[in-house]
């Protein structure tokens, strides 16, 4: 098995050295909102299907008008749209971002739980989502597994899964969990700047090696060639 903590640190060496410091926006929420639990458990529902910049957009539009889950709780789900309408899916997001508020303030007395189990009870949060919450919230060991860390722990020979939620099983069982919080934000970053879905910037990347996309475009062009 490939060493984590050497994937770990070359990827952030890659990203530190071309100057791709930018932070995911779980990562500035968690920094600019001292890792607010509640905004942090709405952020990661609107950044599905949505790219970073509009996920911030739409928050900073959410919590300027509503302060927390109790004036969530309290809100028009038309106005609640308003707000958030820069985020993919946003009429079916408003609806399940009043009925968490609800849940949050009704059965939580306001404070969102801190347990995998309770988080996916919650309208909307699955697996990814909940996993989010416990790392960038509580600082609790988990791997939160997107379509990023799905595409680069398949191409680096890490797992051979199909869906997201095989991968996550499989690293949970190998992957040393003191690594846990510090490889999403990483492949994120990684794969929002470096290994991109389409045309990833190969050249940047010190784990060619290993990597079963650059073997497979290597083979390519080789056969073009000859």
């Amino acid at each position: 098995m490939h060493d984590l903590s050497r994937i770990i640190g070359e990827m952030e060496h890659a990203l530190t050295t071309n100057n791709f410091l930018r932070l995911t926006a779980l990562e500035d929420l968690h920094k600019n909102e001292n890792g607010d639990p509640f905004k942090i458990l709405i952020g990661t529902i609107l950044s599905s299907r949505t790219r970073d910049e509009n996920t911030t957009k739409a928050l900073i539009k959410l919590f300027t008008r509503y302060k927390g889950a109790n004036d969530i709780s309290k809100a028009n789900p038309n106005d609640i749209k308003k707000e958030i309408s820069s985020v993919g899916f946003y009429n079916i997001k408003a609806i399940r971002i009043k009925e968490v508020a609800e849940i949050i303030e009704n059965k939580f007395h306001g404070q969102v739980p801190d347990s995998e189990e309770e988080l996916l009870k919650l309208p909307g949060v699955g697996r990814k989502t909940a996993n989010c919450v416990l790392v960038y919230a509580f600082q609790k060991s988990a791997i939160p597994v997107d379509t990023h860390v799905h595409r680069i722990s398949n191409r680096l020979n890490l797992v051979n899964t199909k869906t997201p939620k095989d991968t996550e099983k499989e690293l949970n069982e190998y992957v040393d969990k003191k690594l846990w919080i510090r490889l999403n934000s990483t492949f994120v970053r990684y794969g929002q700047n470096i290994c991109l879905p389409l045309r990833p910037k190969c050249s940047y990347c010190n784990l060619r090696k290993i990597c079963r996309y650059y073997a497979k475009n290597e083979r390519k062009k080789r056969r073009i060639v000859s």
